[in-house]
């Protein structure tokens, strides 16, 4: 299985296993962001420069349109060129793979079109890669204080059960990040909106089943990046 793309949960990576089995299946043909009013200056109509640096920071997100015959995922470019891949490359890797239509839209992002069943597919083997990692997790050695994971069937919430004298005093708390991560991609490829998805991880203490600590992502990564 040959691996396209790693972004924590991979699209591609969950893509290239569905690929092979339907390569054969034709691919059917398938806000404007609100700004405040400012108040009247001397260019009164005019964007202020705050708002202008925020539309040029802006970055596009990942978006599912499910219609009567096919999916279409659309994913930011960014994610490729943190790979150094281009989209020849993209192209050609998911066309290998049975990815008949890839379309660089020429905003920042890059669409592909299949059919509701590799869709289902690809979905599919997105949980049994999920499942993989927090066995993993549990398993690996690398985050001792962890005992067990535990997540509901939209990976919207987790239940992290630790030694929490151990997890409180170690960076076994970064597994936690990866798991918050692996739930918003799972999400947003099942076609949840990115203004309205979310994934909170309740931390337990594995002796006396008290929850001691809540986090909630995104809200964790933007908390993250205002400190910076």
């Amino acid at each position: 299985m040959k691996k396209l793309l790693f972004v924590m949960v991979t699209f591609l990576f969950v893509l290239t296993a569905c690929g092979g089995n339907e390569s054969s299946e034709s691919e059917a043909e398938g806000a404007e962001p609100s700004k405040q009013e400012e108040k009247a200056t001397s260019d009164e109509g005019s964007k202020s420069s705050e708002e202008t640096k925020a539309d040029e920071e802006k970055e596009p997100s990942i978006s599912v349109d499910k219609n009567l015959t096919n999916v279409e995922v659309t994913i930011p470019q960014s994610f490729f060129e943190m790979q150094n891949t281009d989209f020849e490359q993209i192209k050609a890797q998911a066309e290998a793979e049975g990815i008949k239509d890839v379309v660089n839209n020429g905003d920042g992002t890059i669409t592909y079109k299949m059919s509701k069943s590799m869709h289902k597919d690809m979905m599919q083997e997105m949980e049994k890669q999920m499942a993989g990692s927090i066995e993993e997790i549990k398993s690996s050695g690398d985050f001792p204080s962890i005992k067990d994971i535990k997540a509901n069937k939209s990976f919207s919430k987790f239940t992290m059960k630790v030694d929490q004298e151990a997890y409180e005093n170690s960076f076994d708390g970064f597994a936690a990040m990866g798991v918050g991560m692996t739930g918003l991609f799972y999400q947003l490829f099942d076609g949840a909106s990115p203004d309205n998805y979310q994934v909170t991880i309740e931390v337990v203490n594995a002796d006396t089943g008290e929850v001691f600590d809540t986090i909630n992502y995104p809200e964790a990564f933007e908390q993250m990046q205002n400190m910076e």
